[in-house]
């Protein structure tokens, strides 16, 4: 398939494009550190032969990613799973999930989709901040990304979101792929996840007819993403402290890569992915005269619903939640879960270390993390 050359700067690599991008990466002393890491018993000319014959980049993620996280799974999990009993396998969607993990998210996904008999898996957005490394850039196109232009001038900014947004429609249409994407830039550090209105007003700046046209185009389901414990939730709480405590305050050079290294690398218990239903039977349901002023709210507020009533929850999160709220959801969790939670609680605590360490307000700040996705679901779900 030709792709049309407006897409080159941001789209994933093309097969033909791969060989001299494996040759590129190969050369890269970094990366090469990362391949003897994960394969320190495999000879990298070996290695090198087995990405060379991958064919495509789906082959790619199959050869590669797939293997990698089975194993990351079996040593730093206690199992995934998805439901995806309201799709069909054979067609295409955008997924919009919340957003935990930075490098996660969207690669358990490409795992899972696999398992449940997709014969794809997913062109994932990731802004373009996460890439400044080129190597990291150039392994990221490879495993099916596509950049999302950050940091630019209002002009620049309408023309990168116009380009991504027909990109993604592209993709959907003529690609014959699906796409993910999180519901807000960057990742919810409270758990209190809302979908920005911004993302859906950039999804309707590419297709044809109407907002709701728009949309119903590109097959949006939402996706609930639930971790039983989240490695950076002691990075996000640090972080949250730093803000308070300095507005002006900025992420360091090497705090993103932080991140991706603790999350892919930490302890995460039990995750879920519950797909909801596609949402084009409910935007058929809104009228055609509705304001376009809360056109976009309202569509907001039930991918919102969705994810919320999505949710699995855990132990941790009716724990968190009876802490803090002084509810009573004891049928939930045991004795013996209290005290493991607060034992993790204590230990996440002691990995921050900064300057004018706030305890009380760092521990509140872990407990709202695991407090959210309870709240949200009851309250999406009650009656």
């Amino acid at each position: 398939m030709k792709i049309p050359e407006q897409f080159d700067p941001i789209r994933p690599f093309e097969p033909d494009e791969l060989p001299d991008v494996f040759d590129r990466l190969l050369q890269n002393e970094q990366f090469s550190s990362v391949l003897a890491y994960l394969y320190p018993d495999v000879p990298k000319k070996a290695l090198a032969a087995k990405m060379h014959a991958c064919k495509d980049n789906l082959d790619f993620q199959k050869t590669f990613c797939y293997g990698f996280l089975v194993q990351l799974l079996a040593r730093l999990s206690k199992g995934c799973d998805i439901d995806i009993a309201s799709l069909d396998t054979d067609s295409r969607y955008t997924f919009i999930s919340n957003h935990r993990d930075i490098v996660l998210d969207s690669a358990l996904l490409d795992k899972l989709l696999i398992d449940a008999g997709f014969n794809t898996t997913c062109e994932i957005a990731i802004g373009d901040n996460l890439l400044k490394l080129p190597w990291v850039k150039d392994l990221v196109r490879v495993n099916k990304s596509f950049i999302v232009e950050r940091a630019l001038s209002m002009r620049e900014m309408l023309m990168a979101s116009k380009r991504l947004s027909e990109y993604m429609h592209f993709v959907i249409a003529e690609k014959n792929d699906n796409v993910w994407i999180a519901q807000r830039e960057g990742r919810a550090k409270d758990s209190n996840d809302r979908t920005q209105e911004a993302i859906l007003k950039m999804m309707v700046m590419g297709g044809e007819g109407s907002i709701i046209d728009r949309l119903k185009q590109l097959h949006l389901v939402p996706l609930a993403i639930s971790y039983e414990y989240d490695p950076c939730d002691y990075l996000k709480a640090a972080e949250l402290q730093a803000r308070r405590d300095n507005p002006s305050w900025q992420k360091g050079p090497m705090d993103d890569v932080t991140s991706m290294q603790t999350g892919i690398m930490g302890y995460k218990g039990y995750i879920h992915y519950q797909c909801a239903d596609c949402i084009d039977s409910y935007l058929d349901t809104i009228p055609a005269d509705a304001p376009k002023t809360e056109l976009f709210r309202l569509i907001a507020d039930h991918i919102d619903r969705q994810i919320f009533a999505g949710y699995r929850l855990y132990p941790n999160n009716y724990i968190a939640m009876d802490e803090l709220d002084g509810t009573d959801h004891t049928d939930h969790y045991t004795e013996d879960d209290v005290r493991k939670f607060k034992l993790y609680i204590q230990s996440q605590l002691a990995k921050i270390k900064i300057p004018n360490k706030d305890e009380e307000f760092l521990r509140e700040r872990l407990l709202t993390m695991y407090a959210n996705p309870a709240r949200n679901h009851l309250a999406a779900t009650k009656g």
